[in-house]
């Protein structure tokens, strides 16, 4: 019997059957669709090599992923990528926030694709330090290239860690590469640490500047200066047209108070206006003067290794500081040097120094 409590024994008690259940409001709904098994390594670096935009997309994942068994697969596929990359030009973009570094890739990025080829975005977004999401909501802002045939628009989250990020960002740009993209963009998330870690992975700095915003000063500071291979001021159109020259002024008479750059080059200041599309050809002329300036002296090539060399130390640096947290007994001796020093009964320096000497004891022979 459905419901016991209609038998003869219970009486005056009736419990109804209850409201008969609607369909399903789709009515082509089948239930959960399986999810597709992981391909293999193979599988991956043969889909990337072809263009396969699916089997990048889920080679970036596993380079993302923060499993130990992905990462193996993830390291394996950037090894057999490595010999089919190289072949881009990276153009780092950064900028204050609003100064509008999406619209300006958008445009950017159609300018470059008309000329063939392929284009790659990646987008380091800024997560939250409470809840650790992030919007990844860039690709709204490229309306344009996020529909282009031949553009890859991929937002990775900052997750509070920039070193580990730029080191992923790094690895997707082999992929890319060796997916055929040759013109890969890398758009900071435009707060201070993020410009150093873009800055050691891209062949050219281009820095977004605006105009008549107060404080002029602001974007004559040389930690950023130093760094960027062109400055572009935007927004230069309509009433702002002459507040975009004075600052174009102001930013070419500070870099010559600089001292010469590495490579030779002394960087351009331009106007454009990413909205309405103004300007946009002069500034990939200059990219494109830099380009062939750095590939003639032997600049370029020597940037290149010394990016490699960077990140293959930084890398070791990485794999070292998780090393020594994650041994069960390094831990235990920290949190108990930690209450000693929380306790005022040892210094900093001396409860450190106690760490690193276990440490060092138990993994060097």
């Amino acid at each position: 019997m459905e419901h016991p409590e209609n038998h003869e024994q219970y009486k005056g008690l009736t419990v109804n059957s209850g409201v008969k259940q609607p369909p399903v409001v789709n009515p082509y709904f089948k239930g959960r669709v399986a999810r597709k098994p992981l391909p293999s390594a193979g599988e991956l670096v043969e889909g990337i090599i072809k263009g396969d935009v699916t089997m990048l997309s889920r080679a970036v994942t596993l380079v993302e992923s923060l499993s130990a068994d992905h990462q193996a697969i993830a390291q394996e596929v950037i090894e057999k990528c490595l010999p089919y990359s190289g072949n881009s030009r990276r153009i780092g973009i950064t900028g204050v926030p609003g100064a509008g570094k999406s619209t300006s890739i958008d445009v950017f990025g159609l300018h470059v694709l008309r000329d063939g080829g392929k284009l790659a975005v990646l987008a380091i977004d800024p997560s939250s330090e409470r809840t650790k999401g992030s919007i990844l909501g860039d690709k709204t802002r490229m309306e344009k290239l996020a529909i282009h045939p031949s553009a890859f628009i991929r937002p990775s989250p900052s997750a509070g860690s920039l070193g580990g990020v730029a080191r992923k960002t790094r690895e997707t740009v082999v992929l890319c590469e060796a997916a055929g993209y040759n013109n890969i963009f890398i758009e900071t998330v435009g707060v201070g640490q993020s410009e150093t870690a873009v800055h050691s992975m891209v062949d050219f700095f281009l820095l977004i500047q605006l105009a008549g915003t107060g404080d002029e000063l602001q974007g004559i500071k040389r930690g950023i200066m130093e760094m960027a291979d062109g400055i572009v001021i935007n927004k230069a159109d309509g009433d702002n047209v002459d507040r975009a020259r004075l600052a174009q002024a102001q930013f070419r008479s500070a870099l010559h108070l600089f001292p010469p750059t590495v490579s030779g080059w002394m960087p351009e200041v331009l106007c454009y206006s990413g909205y309405y599309e103004i300007g946009i050809a002069e500034v990939w002329q200059m990219i494109d003067r830099y380009f062939d300036f750095v590939k003639n002296n032997g600049y370029f090539e020597q940037r290149r290794q010394q990016q490699a060399r960077y990140w293959m130390r930084e890398t070791i640096d990485e794999q070292l500081r998780l090393h020594f947290y994650n041994n069960p007994e390094v831990e235990a001796l920290l949190h108990d040097r930690e209450q000693r020093v929380l306790g005022n009964r040892q210094s900093s320096f001396t409860a450190a120094r106690d760490v690193l000497d276990f440490y060092f004891s138990k993994n060097i022979h």
